[in-house]
């Protein structure tokens, strides 16, 4: 008499294999139901994070080297930027708390900076304009 065989994909590698009907069928093991684990929720911080400090600048002149101001709010700083001709005549800084030190303006930024100077007081920025 003719066996009968069968595709057997329980096995472990990447492919299945034929194999005579007895043996699929008396090798087969009942399935496992899959184990649930929940998610531990992630921790919420205990407080809200403090507001960050207004920023303080520092600008040194670049030909004399002078400090024309420190620790200046972005109000005094635009103030001062109006006496000067370009921006390239200033080098300008912000004070960064978490490492404690002065970080230089990238070229992008004081142009950002400098581009208030031409407003008045109270009104709307020259970059806001349509």
């Amino acid at each position: 008499m003719a066996k009968i065989w069968v595709l057997d994909t329980e096995t472990k590698g990447t492919g299945a294999e034929m194999v005579p009907l007895e043996k699929a069928v008396g090798e087969r093991k009942p399935r496992q139901e899959p184990v649930f684990v929940p998610r531990q929720a992630p921790e919420r911080p205990a407080a809200s994070p403090e507001p960050a400090p207004p920023h303080r600048f520092k600008v040194v002149d670049v030909v004399s080297g002078d400090v024309l101001a420190e620790g200046a709010d972005a109000r005094a700083t635009v103030d001062l930027l109006r006496e000067q001709r370009s921006v390239v005549d200033v080098r300008m800084y912000v004070w960064e708390p978490k490492p404690g030190k002065w970080r230089l303006l990238t070229l992008g930024e004081q142009k950002a900076l400098w581009r208030f100077r031409r407003q008045e007081r109270g009104g709307t920025p020259t970059a806001c304009r349509p």
